[in-house]
């Protein structure tokens, strides 16, 4: 009996000896990575406050300061404190502050060509996809054109997921339903809406629970499931879409040129090696959002289901006929139709 103690004991020390050596060496790993540098403070323009959406800027502000040991601070500015989220373009343009989270729906005329990211029903099915899609997307010449026009580069996206609606009133239970709706929804899935029947708004993230609660506007295309949760739109509504999929926006964050120019190698080595991790959590803190909101939404509100059949006869009806009339309305600017064929090709699909 003592010598099968002595033995169980013995496994345990090793699996403990084992752990801490694992342990030492991923501290050992991470202390290899550390970039010395100067010391550096960059202030990011962001609006609301700290949600899942938001965790691209949180992840990139910890594993920086982790990383050159506090010498690079990346100061987050939650609820406007810098400026307005229509606004932050022009504060990256006149130097107020070095980064920024930006929509491209705010402000299409800033970033048209980066609209193409807000058509209906686009091939974002996954997560993978959506990270293939902006890899190509953020490196052609007219996005990167119209951003240089603001001192702005495009770091990486927060990779929004799939919008779906929530509101108050009489719940949409058929695709006819939405005529006389006033919907806060943008870019091509507002437009979609548009030929429902429906009004598209095109008010703020923070004034929709304003809007509802007064009745000013009838629900709000939201990306599902964390901004309604965020914004708590749950709190002043009825009903939700659980399968609408109308499409997406882009909501990246940038930089401004001249401050990434500014910075020492070792920094901007930094910035790429951390891009795959922050994204990561950006994934993950979308998952667990769900996970939580989910059946709560479903407990506390009406939840709405449309047959396959139906959306299938929407999206062949409305969806190309949209995105063909963003094609001819740019297509003078930039070559509107090749950003819409390169989304697909990322994919590995074809625009038809």
């Amino acid at each position: 009996m003592m010598w099968s103690k002595l033995i169980v004991w013995c496994s345990v020390l090793l699996v403990v000896s084992s752990g801490f050596m694992q342990a030492q060496e991923t501290i050992q790993q991470e202390e290899s990575e550390f970039v010395e540098g100067p010391k550096l403070k960059w202030n990011i323009s962001l609006w609301g406050g700290p949600r899942p959406g938001t965790k691209i800027a949180d992840s990139i502000s910890e594993k920086l300061d982790f990383y050159t040991n506090g010498n690079w601070e990346f100061k987050l500015h939650y609820g406007e404190g810098l400026s307005k989220p229509r606004e932050n373009l022009d504060g990256i343009a006149i130097k107020a502050f070095e980064a920024a989270m930006i929509c491209n729906i705010y402000h299409p005329q800033k970033n048209p060509a980066l609209m193409v990211m807000s058509l209906p029903f686009l091939p974002l099915g996954d997560w993978e996809d959506r990270i293939a899609v902006r890899e190509v997307l953020y490196d052609t010449e007219p996005v990167k054109k119209e951003f240089k026009r603001w001192g702005a580069m495009i770091y990486t996206s927060s990779f929004l997921p799939r919008y779906e609606v929530m509101g108050r009133g009489e719940a949409p239970f058929s695709l006819d339903d939405w005529k006389g709706k006033i919907v806060r929804a943008a870019g091509g899935f507002g437009d979609v809406l548009k030929k429902l029947g429906a009004t598209p708004s095109g008010m703020a993230a923070p004034e929709v629970y304003t809007g509802i609660q007064t009745g000013s506007i009838d629900a709000v295309a939201f990306p599902f499931t964390y901004s309604h949760v965020s914004y708590r739109i749950h709190e002043v509504s009825s009903w939700f879409t659980t399968n609408l999929s109308l499409g997406t926006t882009d909501c990246p964050i940038v930089f401004s040129i001249e401050a990434y120019n500014k910075l020492p190698q070792q920094y901007r080595d930094l910035l790429a090696r951390i891009k795959p991790d922050v994204i990561e959590e950006q994934r993950l803190a979308y998952v667990a959002a769900d996970t939580e909101n989910l059946p709560m939404l479903r407990d506390k509100l009406t939840e709405i289901t449309y047959s396959e059949e139906d959306l299938e006869k929407f999206r062949a009806r409305f969806g190309r006929v949209v995105i063909e009339e963003w094609i001819e309305e740019n297509s003078d600017d930039f070559d509107a139709r090749e950003l819409v064929e390169l989304v697909f090709k990322a994919v590995g699909k074809e625009y038809k």
